[in-house]
């Protein structure tokens, strides 16, 4: 991945409306539903089904989506190689969190049990 000052500020200005159908085709693809999505999703940004659904409305950027998350503490744990990239070595923080939420949605895609994608929680 090109971490580039560029690269991050074209992921920031991404609206999450954009991204959001994107990775519900791809785990619906592998027969996962729309509420196990947005349990990943609240699980990392603390955000409930209601508030996503708001932000998806309001067209919002990543940055922003980012925000107004209360990230959660565990979100450290996240590892692994993102878009040829490992997550827990990006420098930049709001790239480094959207790279979270990718991670997390791939394991969701790849069938791996909702209790080791929340990381224990």
């Amino acid at each position: 991945m090109n971490n580039s000052e560029t690269s991050n500020q074209r992921i920031a200005k991404l609206t999450f409306a954009s991204i959001y159908p994107l990775y519900l085709a791809k785990i619906e693809k592998k027969g996962r539903t729309k509420e196990e999505l947005d349990q990943v999703i609240a699980w990392l940004t603390n955000f409930d089904h209601k508030k996503i659904q708001e932000l998806i409305e309001e067209n919002v950027t990543f940055e922003t989506f980012f925000q107004h998350a209360s990230l959660n503490p565990n979100a450290s744990l996240i590892t692994g190689v993102i878009c040829g990239c490992r997550v827990e070595e990006i420098e930049n923080p709001l790239t480094q969190r959207v790279r979270y939420l990718d991670k997390l949605v791939d394991e969701l895609a790849r069938g791996r049990k909702m209790e080791k994608i929340l990381r224990g929680s």
